[in-house]
């Protein structure tokens, strides 16, 4: 009898220096002299459809003008004005399908300014000087808010709001705020630690206080907070991941993506980290991408994406494929997991069910593939842990909770942004556009009150 095979899932693949290359930023950042050349290429459009397609509205055409101008410091302001997260948004925005998608230069010439990477260059430039904090405190309100999530949607609702003079209690489950800039984008998208400092400069401003560690687990302490505080802002998320729901899928090497992103995000030696020698990763949006290059970088030999539509239906953007197939990594299409087969309780194949569409719908097209991996990463989507808010009595939609175009909710008092309301993107930027938009309802709310409404 053969010997069972043994995963080969083992950290330390690679040299320190590869690591160290391999996570080293995505895009070098602009020197000055770069940044002024493509800040000139500019055509400072009047109504730039650059600033319609952004969900923030930055004034595109002003902030490079005063790039090109020699102020940077001007710059960041105005990106910073409309985009308090304009930092991280520059690092792991899709600008491609947003901003530099609808750029004159593109749609004329196919070659957008590089509008990403501007923003970088401001914001970066601000954040190293000797007075990064250009925003001042109006005098104190009175009021006092609660802001659920120190993600990208509750950190820009509780800058904003602190800002208006209002008291901000900011709760995150996680030791770290920043969200998915923190625990769930690759590493070299916002790499060098810039997450946690763009959270410190936000946090300058003062007025917010900041308390890991708490997650929401109960309507006692929804109820709570309703009373305790004259408003709410929930940004939660989504915490949950989605299974596949087959069999084998409890086998050792079977691996949340998620789960796997922050765990390499929060490392502080990538040379410890495990990694399949072939590994598979079942999905098809941002996440799966990110987890496929960081495996490949990370040393694993084989990595292939399995998606179980065609690439026109993949969330991730085309230039996200392109950089995977750049980085070695395969994409495999109209595939859908049937069986993660085991052998000594590791994963060692996945067993697929080939797919092709019957109008809207899938089906089994009879085809079955059998594809072997130690690793297997599971990035078929997050979800809304929905038993709390139903305990909360918090209006759903579609799996998330159902706000209007303020980002008010089906309870008085209460707001939400984020990823954790129906019908967004999933985007950093829509986030912080979510978590602005709901300030300035909850500001004027709170300035139109003479008291707390009756609880």
């Amino acid at each position: 009898m053969s010997e069972p095979r043994r995963a080969d899932i083992r950290p330390g693949r690679l040299s320190p220096q590869t690591y160290a290359a391999h996570f080293a930023d995505r895009a070098a950042p602009l020197t000055e002299a770069q940044a002024l050349l493509e800040a000139n290429r500019c055509l400072y459009c009047f109504d730039a459809p650059c600033m319609q397609a952004c969900p923030t509205h930055i004034d595109v055409s002003s902030f490079i003008r005063r790039i090109a101008e020699g102020n940077a410091r001007g710059a960041a302001e105005s990106i910073l004005e409309s985009n308090p997260l304009g930092g991280s948004c520059a690092r792991d925005c899709p600008t491609e399908v947003l901003c530099e998608q609808v750029c004159v230069r593109n749609t004329q010439q196919g070659q957008p300014v590089a509008i990403g990477r501007l923003q970088r260059f401001a914001v970066d430039a601000l954040m190293a000087s000797a007075q990064p904090q250009i925003f001042t405190r109006a005098p104190a309100s009175g009021r006092r808010v609660a802001v659920i999530g120190a993600g990208p949607a509750g950190l820009a609702c509780a800058h904003a709001l602190a800002r208006e003079g209002h008291a901000v209690a900011l709760f995150d489950a996680k030791p770290k705020a920043g969200g998915l800039n923190e625990y769930g984008v690759a590493a070299y998208k916002v790499a060098g630690g810039f997450a946690q400092r763009e959270v410190e400069w936000l946090l300058a401003i003062g007025g917010i206080t900041l308390r890991s560690g708490w997650r929401l687990a109960s309507a006692a302490q929804f109820e709570a907070l309703r009373r305790e505080y004259d408003a709410v802002f929930l940004g939660v998320g989504l915490g949950n991941t989605q299974q596949l729901g087959v069999p084998g899928e409890a086998l050792e090497g079977v691996v949340d993506a998620v789960e796997f992103i922050g765990t390499l995000r929060q490392a502080q030696d990538l040379g410890t980290l495990p990694v399949g020698r072939r590994v598979l990763v079942i999905g098809g949006g941002m996440t799966a991408i990110d987890a496929g290059v960081q495996s490949k970088l990370l040393g694993a030999e084989s990595v292939t994406i399995v998606y179980r539509r065609g690439p026109q239906h993949m969330r991730a953007s085309r230039h996200e494929q392109e950089l995977a197939l750049t980085q070695g990594v395969g994409i495999l299409h109209w595939l859908a997991p049937v069986e993660v087969l085991g052998e000594g309780g590791s994963a060692r194949a996945v067993r697929f069910a080939r797919q092709r569409l019957e109008g809207e719908r899938l089906v089994p097209a009879g085809e079955e593939l059998v594809l072997e991996a130690d690793m297997v990463l599971k990035a078929i989507g997050q979800r809304l842990d929905g038993r709390v808010l139903a305990e909360c009595k918090l209006a759903q939609r579609d799996g998330r909770i159902a706000a209007d175009e303020s980002g008010r909710t089906s309870i008085a008092n209460v707001w939400a942004g984020g990823d954790c309301i129906a019908g967004g993107q999933d985007l950093t930027v829509e986030a912080v556009a979510h978590g602005l938009r709901a300030a300035r309802d909850i500001d004027r709310q709170l300035r139109g009150e003479r008291s707390r409404p009756e609880q």
